[in-house]
Parts: structure tokens; sequence; C-alpha cells
């Protein structure tokens, strides 16, 4: 497979990368104050409307023909997806996203154009708004692709479809703009192709993963049901923080001890929540949990055994049966694995060589976060896709973390803030050339 990636390497060559750069480089200043003027003025997932708005006023300058609003969440309420399309005769269809939204993260990079946006988040608190997960990145090298691309029109034969994506964070996006029929109404995609940020790589250099990248994650609710009462008296309830104690410690159990060692899961105990007061032994307590998994099986063997251990330990603390646990998966704020085609990773492979040269194409291993990318793979993978990691820190920033122990700012930290212009060019770049790849001649 290495042999064809390298075979496809002097392909690519053919269309001349050392054009390449001197256009990005043309394009990096104004996308750079483009860059900066998103990080500044986030928005929240669901909430896109500018971001949005801005990223289609400008593929049209590009001459995209571009469609807003696109997609349905599962509550009915309409989204702020874009699509992009430039048709430049027969050929494949190639589909590359970026994402839009930002997170309720309070920026402390000290950066000259650091957000200092608030917003109310979903449960009414004001909160700081910060592009923590570099989707103001991904939105620039996703338009100096464009650019570039409706530039050489004369390198390329098929369809460009841009994908401007609400609501990832909160993995609704991907889902809400299936649901609006994205494929029936503009096509479906030969390849899907899109980039994530990655602070542990240097900038200037992408990373791939063959197989699954990210893992999947599903939402649950456990609702812990006792009979309430007063402190004094224990012993006439059934008390479900206890229960509830008992509960987070047997979870603790399922990945070490039911699942094979060889399988990465991770299940999460993000929040609790009972009772109103210190003397009072309430009804119930809630928890939602994140599952995470590679595997589909394991995904459903960790989701049997949560429902099992709950109801193991309320009847051993005898709740009566209708106040049995209730636990609920969320399937609309769940989503599968991102699975990198093989194939189309050793062909990526081999364009990102000859792209950005061979010391700076990095295989990594899988990673436990997930995201929504891999719903456009459609079930059963029918669309092959990648996802790639794009560095964004500095040698300098690598070193000093090796040095001292302390990790780079990750994703979703208050104090992420990637080099953006070398990381701005890898990412053009390498999108650029895989797009020639794919739609060549």
């Amino acid at each position: 497979m290495r042999t064809v990636g390298l075979i496809l390497a002097s392909t690519l060559l053919a269309f001349a990368v050392d054009d390449l750069r001197p256009q990005v480089d043309a394009e990096l200043p104004p996308l750079l104050a483009l860059y900066r003027e998103l990080h500044a003025h986030p928005e929240l997932s669901r909430r896109e409307e500018h971001t949005s708005a801005e990223m289609a006023a400008e593929l049209r300058k590009a001459g995209f023909s571009v469609t807003e609003h696109i997609g349905k969440y599962s509550d009915g309420s309409p989204a702020y997806g874009i699509v992009a399309l430039m048709k430049n005769g027969s050929g494949p269809t190639v589909l590359v996203r970026t994402e839009l939204d930002a997170l309720p993260v309070e920026e402390k990079t000290g950066a000259p154009f650091a957000s200092t946006v608030r917003s109310k988040n979903a449960s009414g608190q004001d909160v700081g708004v910060m592009h923590a997960c570099g989707h103001d990145l991904h939105m620039m090298s996703l338009l100096g692709t464009a650019r570039t691309l409706s530039r050489w029109k004369d390198r390329w034969a098929g369809t460009l479809m841009l994908v401007g994506q609400p609501a990832e964070e909160t993995v609704e996006g991907a889902r809400a703009m299936l649901a609006d029929r994205f494929y029936e109404r503009f096509g479906t995609p030969d390849y899907a192709i899109a980039l994530h940020n990655e602070p542990t790589l240097e900038a200037g250099k992408v990373g791939l993963v063959s197989g699954p990248v990210y893992a999947s994650a599903t939402t649950v609710e456990v609702r812990i049901r006792g009979v309430g009462g007063h402190g004094a008296h224990p012993e006439s309830t059934k008390d479900p923080v206890v229960m509830a104690a008992e509960y987070v410690m047997a979870l603790q159990t399922i990945v070490s001890r039911e699942i094979l060692p060889l399988e990465p899961a991770v299940v999460t105990v993000g929040s609790i929540h009972g009772g109103s007061k210190n003397n009072i032994i309430p009804d119930e307590v809630v928890l939602q949990l994140t599952v995470r998994a590679f595997n589909e099986n394991v995904r459903e063997s960790i989701l049997s055994s949560l429902d099992r251990k709950a109801r193991g330990i309320a009847l051993a603390a005898g709740v009566p049966v209708d106040r049995a646990p209730i636990v609920t998966v969320f399937d609309d704020q769940s989503v599968p694995a991102t699975y990198n085609d093989p194939k189309f990773v050793e062909r990526l492979r081999g364009v990102f060589t000859a792209a950005l040269g061979k010391d700076n194409v990095v295989d990594l291993k899988p990673i436990m976060v997930s995201e929504d990318f891999g719903l456009f793979g459609l079930e059963g993978h029918r669309i092959p896709l990648v996802l790639f990691l794009l560095g964004t820190s500095s040698a300098q920033q690598l070193e000093e973390s090796r040095r001292t122990g302390t990790p780079v700012p990750s994703l979703h930290s208050s104090t992420f803030l990637p080099q953006a212009e070398p990381a701005l060019r890898t990412g053009i770049e390498a999108t650029t050339s895989a797009v020639l790849e794919l739609l060549k001649h």
C-alpha cells in the first residue's frame, strides 16, 4: 500500500506543487485577518447566524453557488448549515467540510484578538464563548482551498462540494443537515474530507490514522429513583444518593472487568444532581454519562451493563419495582466512531507526502474524542472519508512540554491558541492537494 501511495505522489507532482505554495502564500494575509475576526466573534452551537452568513458571502465571492440555512434539528428547529457547489465538467464529487460553532469557554489566551463574547448557554447561564476547538482555523482552511481551486479550474474536473456544518460541538449538525435531505438536494459525494486541529502535533505537519480515528460517543441519562424522607430517619427511606454513589463506583469495573483489554473504551460520569437540603433524603438522583468506544459491539455491551448495574443496585437496596432506575440513551446526541477508509488514507498519504514532504506526514494513533463528521459517510461507510489531523503547536512549545512534562494547551482549553499562520498554510496545501488528486483530469 505504501508503494501505491508513492506512485500517487509522483502523479501529484504533475500539477506542480511549487505552483501551490506561492498561491497559498498570497492568500494568507486576508485569510489571517478574517481568522482573527471570526476568532473574536464566536457563536455557540445552533446560533452560528453571523458566522454562517460571513462564510457564505466569502464562498460566493470565490465563485461558488451557495445555499444557506440547511439543516433541521430533532426538535424541528432550523439550522445554519451551508453548502457551496462548484461544478466543473464531468467527474467525481468531493465533499470538504468545516465546522462553524464555538464553545462555552471564557478565553484566557491574552491574544489581541481574543474573544470577549458572552452568551447564555442551553441552561440559561451566562458564559464566555471561544473558538477553543479551532473551528475558526478550519473555516479559513476551507476558504483558502475554495479560492485556490476556483482559480485553478483548468487543473481539475468534477464537482467540489464545500460544507459549513453547524453544531458539531453538540454532535447535532451533521445529522440535522442529512435530515434536511442534504444529499437528495445537492447530490451524494464520492469522497468526503475534513481536517481537525491537533495541538500535540507540530504546525506544518499532518497526521493520519487508518480505520477508526475518533471514538463513538453515546449520551446516557441514569435516573436513580428511591423513596425520600427525613434525614433523621434513613430507615424509612430508600436513599438514591447512596445508590448513586454505589453506581458510580460500580461503573469503574465495566471497562476493567467486562471489556477485552485490547478494546479501548471510556465510561465517564460528567454530572450528578440530586437533593435540595442537607437534612432531606431526596426521591431521586440524576446522572449524566458519556460512553466512548471504537467497536460497536463494545458500545452495546457497555450500554447493557449500565442498565444491569443500575437495576442490580436498586434491587439490593430494596427499591420497589415501580421505582426502578430509568436508563435513557439519547440517540440524537450520540455519534458513531469516525472511520477513515484505509485505502483512501493510503491514497492521501502519497498526496500529502508530495505536497508537504515525507517528514511532515505522521502516523498517529486513534483518539477517544468524538465528532459527527462520520455521519456524512452514511451507514456502513458507504462514502469513503478521511479526517486528517492538522498540527497547531510550535516546535518550541512541544519541546518545552517534553522537557517540563506539562502538556500543551489542549482543545477545549481556555488557553488553546494555534500557531495560525503555519497551520493554515499546511491545511490549505493538504486539502487543495487532496482535492486535485481526487478530481484530476
